[in-house]
């Protein structure tokens, strides 16, 4: 390990860091999980005051506690976060938390435990953090839809928003998102024997391979919108004609009307299969993030890394939605992408650099202290 950083008379310790990290990812946090979304959250609150000598509020919600921490009496700069994850309980008996080679790994340690602990230690950096609001969610992962409402007011009432989830490749902050959504397509048919008449049966499964085949057409590689069947469920026994079929479909807009044309053609879908019903919900719920909501706050940031002889830093548009997403759509400024570097999010493979965290947390603390002073 490398000894602390000074910046002024405080210190960063990356032993100090990774210690936090270990115990936030050593706590399972799968979305839906109410049980683990709760231990997760009294840890974040757990690291938060012990670092930070602050006070946490856990928030309720249907989806499990936020984690909203406030400091001092104005409202200038949200931090937002999430500490649920996409890994079910038990990845981490197969994957625990390890520092190896320059790598930590462990489920969600990217994505994004990492920048839980980032940005706690870059707020131990600042003697004034008046003006700071720190909002860790317990949903991102699954839309957001319990922490939508909390994280616009707080946007709203703060006005620039600092978004902790992981970086670019090689470090880039995140100036642009495309807007986001997930639909369902819920063919109903109707089940008879596969074998001895399957001529009684409605075929659900032929009539979603026919609905997925014209799904995949609607995106638009001109404009950026992908329109991406991911998952099909379908049928109850190999001898039974299939009665109901789902499938759901991701998708990601970026240009003016994209939206409501892909929400067009999915909610007119129907069937060429003789008595097959289709009932289409969901929709493209995160909106995109045009680059000119991060402008302003890129330029502090690139200013704040010259000033403190960090690395230069990039901005790139990628394809991915957070909850940037909403914040941006307020009109509010909105930077991306804080968080850590490294790789695999969502994957098993998922790791962060270790020798960039100090840095990485130095940016975040030279960019709150000139949002804040």
């Amino acid at each position: 390990m490398i000894g602390p950083i000074s910046n002024n008379w405080r210190v960063l310790s990356l032993d100090s860091m990774l210690a936090d990290l270990e115990y936030l990812v050593s706590i399972e946090s799968p979305s839906h999980n109410l049980d683990a979304i709760t231990r997760s959250a009294g840890a974040v609150r757990d690291v938060i005051e012990r670092r930070l000598g602050r006070h946490v509020e856990l928030v309720d919600s249907a989806a499990g506690p936020h984690v909203h921490a406030k400091f001092g009496t104005s409202s200038r700069v949200l931090i937002v976060g999430h500490h649920d994850t996409v890994f079910p309980l038990g990845a981490l008996a197969q994957r625990p938390f390890t520092v190896d080679g320059g790598r930590a790994t462990g489920p969600g340690v990217f994505d994004m435990k990492a920048g839980i602990i980032l940005a706690v230690h870059a707020l131990t950096l600042l003697d004034d953090r008046d003006g700071v609001e720190l909002l860790i969610t317990s949903d991102e992962e699954v839309g957001s839809k319990a922490s939508r409402a909390l994280i616009e007011e707080r946007a709203r009432a703060c006005g620039a928003v600092l978004v902790m989830e992981p970086s670019a490749d090689g470090g880039a902050l995140k100036t642009a998102r495309k807007g986001t959504g997930t639909f369902e397509v819920t063919v109903h048919g109707r089940a008879a024997h596969a074998g001895l008449e399957p001529e009684k049966g409605v075929n659900s499964l032929v009539a979603a391979a026919q609905l997925i085949t014209r799904i995949a057409t609607f995106g638009d590689p001109q404009t950026g919108t992908t329109v991406t069947p991911t998952v099909a469920t379908s049928g109850t026994a190999d001898n039974v004609v299939p009665a109901m079929t789902r499938v759901r479909v991701d998708a990601r807009v970026v240009a003016a009307g994209e939206k409501e044309r892909v929400e067009h053609l999915m909610a007119t879908l129907s069937s060429d299969v003789p008595g097959a019903g289709v009932e289409v919900t969901g929709g493209l719920e995160r909106p995109p993030m045009p680059e000119s909501a991060s402008t302003t706050l890129f330029e502090v940031a690139r200013s704040a890394a010259a000033a403190e002889g960090l690395p230069a830093v990039a901005g790139v548009a990628v394809g991915g939605g957070s909850d940037g997403n909403f914040t941006a759509a307020l009109g509010v400024p909105t930077l991306d992408g804080l968080g850590a570097v490294g790789g695999g999010a969502h994957a098993d493979h998922e790791f962060v650099l270790v020798d960039t965290m100090i840095d990485r947390a130095r940016l975040l603390s030279a960019i709150v202290a000139r949002l804040t002073n």
